[in-house]
């Protein structure tokens, strides 16, 4: 719950188009001549309990796991499922597929975005989650009622899938969802100003550093030797400036 009390999404009656997205790594392995991509699915958590087998067991794991280590995130614990769906499943979220075989055909395509026809399952294509999620983000509102048009996001890259390019891919996937979810605007409140990989995304697409919030989080070490406060950078970008995916370069 925030300062503001449970602030709400707005309630879906349908959900995006999966999209494709370019992946190029030295770190994927693929054979020559063969395309890497990721596709980005807007999921719902009932269907995911219902039909997605341990997909959200998954999910609240690789979650838990990062608030434990007490670096990213300003949360304690998040042990609970039911905790973690209260908070993660509050919003929209958005799960990235590595892809597998062939890229599926492009249904359509605007703005260097491309929409795809792809069930998750088929995403999937017999791989377990562990090899096969390169990551995964919610947008919610980031203040209620008349200001609930700025949203917030949380990202989360498996420690397995990290260092092959996946952060910078969800963070241009936000820029087409957030603002196709209806969103003018994004604040992002605590991003910890010694996560310099977060930092260095975000400038590098272009959102304005609104602020800084003095020993914001009271972090682990890295070193693992107790622990220390940390200042936090708010990042801010309108939507309306630029346009879905005006920044996806």
């Amino acid at each position: 719950m925030s300062a503001y009390g449970v602030i709400n999404r707005p309630q879906r009656t349908s959900y995006l188009p999966t999209t494709l997205w370019d992946h190029d790594s030295p770190r994927i392995e693929s054979d020559l001549g063969t395309p890497s991509f990721v596709t980005i699915h807007h999921i719902d958590r009932a269907a995911v309990e219902r039909i997605q087998t341990g997909l959200f067991n998954y999910l609240h794991c690789i979650f838990a796991n990062e608030v434990d280590k007490g670096l990213t995130y300003p949360q304690e614990d998040i042990s609970d499922p039911a905790t973690f769906g209260a908070y993660f499943f509050g919003g929209d979220v958005l799960l990235a597929i590595a892809g597998k075989g062939d890229p599926p055909a492009i249904k359509s395509e605007g703005r260097g975005v491309r929409e795809i026809e792809q069930s998750l399952e088929a995403a999937r294509n017999g791989r377990t989650w562990e090899e096969c999620v390169a990551g995964f983000y919610y947008v919610k509102p980031n203040y209620p009622g008349r200001s609930s048009h700025i949203c917030n996001a949380g990202f989360m890259v498996p420690p397995s899938q990290r260092g092959s390019g996946y952060g910078h891919i969800l963070a241009k996937s936000y820029l087409h969802y957030a603002p196709a979810l209806g969103y003018k605007a994004s604040v992002f409140n605590l991003v910890y100003n010694n996560n310099t990989a977060s930092v260095k995304l975000w400038e590098a697409l272009n959102f304005t550093k609104a602020g800084l919030i003095p020993k914001a989080g009271r972090l682990r070490r890295k070193d693992g030797e107790g622990e220390e406060y940390v200042d936090a950078i708010i990042f801010y970008k309108s939507f309306e400036e630029t346009g879905p995916n005006t920044d996806n370069q």
